[in-house]
C-alpha cells in the first residue's frame, strides 16, 4: 500500500483485482447515472477558502458522533455484498475502522453476518436495517443486533423499490457468482481474490440465510430485493421501530427539508443526508446541493450526517463546512478493501484523514468544531450564522 497516495489509486487497483460484475455493483449508479456524477461535480464546485499566517499548530480531527468520541468526523457507511469485494470483507473493515477510532456500518445484505461481527471485533459497531415485507424479520434481527451490542441503527429509508442499475443486470451479477465462460474466465484472472473468497467465512448473504424464507438458494440480491422489499414502508413503520430499538437512531437518505422535519418529530437522533450514493432516483438533487438547506432547518434538533461523493479530505471539509456532524464513505473504502482488504481499507481511511487535516491547516482551522461557511469562498459571513445555527436549543437532543 505505499504507492497508494489517494483514493483513486486504490479504484485503480481494485479494479484490477476484484471481478467486474463485483467492483461495478459497487461502483455503479442507476439508470443515466446522473445524480452519481453530480454528487461528485457538485462537490468540487465549491471551493475552500485558503488562509495564511495562522497558527495551526496543534491541530486535531477528534470529536463525537450521537456522543461517541471518534479520532476523525469519518463513519464507514453500509454497503451490501462488501464480502464479495474482499473475503471476510465485513471483518477486514470493521477491524480497520476500530483500529483507526471510527465507527463501522454493517448492511443487511452484508455476506458476514452479525454475529460474525460481532466475535471477530469484540466492539461495538453500526447496523443498517433495511425493512422487507416479514415485519418478524426485522424485529429479529433487531433482536440480534441488539445482542451484539450495535451502537446505533441506521435505518434506510430510501430503498422501498430498487432503481435499475444497468450495470449490474448486464454482468449478470448474483452471489455466489454464477458458472458462466465470462466469469469464469474473469475470475481465473483474479487468483488472490478468488482464493480470499474460498477461505472467507461464508459465500452468499449472512444476515438472511436461514433468517428468511426463500433464501436457501436465492443468489440474486436485484431479484429478493423486488419480492420482498416494503413500498408500503411509511413513517408509521420508524415510529414502530423506535419503539423496539433500545439505542440511536439514525435516518439514511434523507433529501428533503420536509422529510427532516418529519425525523425530527419522529424522535430521530440523527439523520444522513445522502441520494444512495446516486444508486436510487436518478435525477435527485446532489447531496451536497441540499446538506445546507437540511442543516438550517433541523441541525439543532439532531446531528446531521452526511453521505455522497467523498472521495477526498477536501470533500469532507466541504460538507463539514455547509452543517455535516461527520461523513459516511462507502466506494471510498470499498476500493481500499478490493485493493489489499484490510490493510487497504486502514490506507484509505488514513489518506482521508491526513487530506483532511492538510485541508484544516490551510483553511486556518485547527479543530473540527471550528469548521464552518467561513472556510469556503464566498462564505466569509455566515461564521456568526453558523455558530448560532450549531448552537444546541434549550431542550433539545444535542443539548442532552
Amino acid at each position: 500500500m505505499k504507492n497508494m497516495t489517494c483514493i483513486a489509486d486504490l479504484r485503480t487497483l481494485a479494479r484490477a483485482r476484484v471481478p467486474r460484475a463485483f467492483f461495478d455493483y459497487a461502483e455503479a449508479g442507476s439508470y443515466n447515472e446522473e445524480t452519481l456524477h453530480a454528487n461528485r461535480a457538485d462537490l468540487e464546485a465549491i471551493k475552500l477558502r485558503q488562509r495564511v499566517l495562522v497558527d495551526v499548530s496543534k491541530r486535531s480531527l477528534a470529536t463525537t458522533i450521537l456522543g461517541q468520541k471518534v479520532a476523525a468526523p469519518l463513519v464507514l457507511a453500509p454497503i451490501g455484498l462488501c464480502g464479495m469485494q474482499h473475503g471476510n470483507g465485513e471483518i477486514l473493515s470493521a477491524q480497520a475502522a476500530n483500529e483507526a477510532g471510527i465507527p463501522f456500518t454493517l448492511s443487511t445484505m452484508s455476506i458476514g453476518s452479525i454475529e460474525d461481527v460481532a466475535e471477530a471485533t469484540r466492539k461495538p459497531f453500526w447496523f443498517q436495517l433495511y425493512v422487507i415485507k416479514d415485519r418478524e424479520f426485522s424485529k429479529d434481527i433487531l433482536s440480534r443486533a441488539a445482542d451484539a451490542k450495535c451502537s446505533a441503527l441506521v435505518l434506510t429509508v430510501d430503498l422501498q423499490v430498487l432503481g435499475q442499475r444497468h450495470r449490474d443486470i448486464k454482468n449478470g451479477m448474483t452471489v455466489p457468482p454464477q458458472i458462466r465462460l465470462k466469469n469464469i474466465v474473469d475470475i481465473a484472472s483474479k487468483p488472490a481474490w478468488a482464493w480470499s473468497i474460498l477461505t472467507g467465512k461464508r459465500k452468499t448473504f449472512g444476515n438472511l440465510a436461514g433468517h428468511v424464507k426463500g433464501m436457501e438458494n436465492i443468489n440474486s440480491l436485484a431479484a429478493w430485493i423486488g419480492t420482498q422489499f416494503d413500498p408500503a414502508l411509511s413513517w408509521q413503520d420508524v415510529e414502530w421501530i423506535k419503539k423496539i430499538w433500545p439505542g440511536k437512531l439514525i435516518l439514511k437518505g434523507i433529501l428533503d427539508v420536509d422529510d427532516a422535519k418529519t425525523a425530527v418529530k419522529l424522535g430521530a437522533d440523527a439523520i444522513v443526508v445522502s441520494n444512495h450514493g446516486g444508486r436510487q432516483l436518478d435525477g435527485a438533487a446532489s447531496s451536497i446541493s441540499m446538506l445546507p438547506k437540511i442543516a438550517d432547518a433541523v441541525g439543532s434538533d439532531l446531528e446531521v450526517l452526511f453521505d455522497g461523493g467523498i472521495r477526498t479530505g477536501g470533500d469532507m471539509m466541504r460538507a463539514l463546512a455547509l452543517g455535516a456532524r461527520a461523513c459516511l464513505v462507502g466506494r471510498a473504502y470499498i476500493y481500499g478493501l478490493g485493493a489489499g482488504g484490510q490493510a487497504g481499507v486502514a490506507k484509505a481511511i488514513d489518506i482521508l484523514k491526513k487530506e483532511l487535516d492538510v485541508a484544516m491547516a490551510l483553511t486556518g482551522t485547527s479543530s473540527i468544531k471550528d469548521i464552518g461557511p467561513h472556510v469556503l469562498v464566498g462564505a466569509e459571513g455566515a461564521k456568526k450564522k453558523t455558530a448560532a445555527k450549531r448552537k444546541p436549543r434549550a431542550g433539545s437532543k444535542q443539548a442532552e
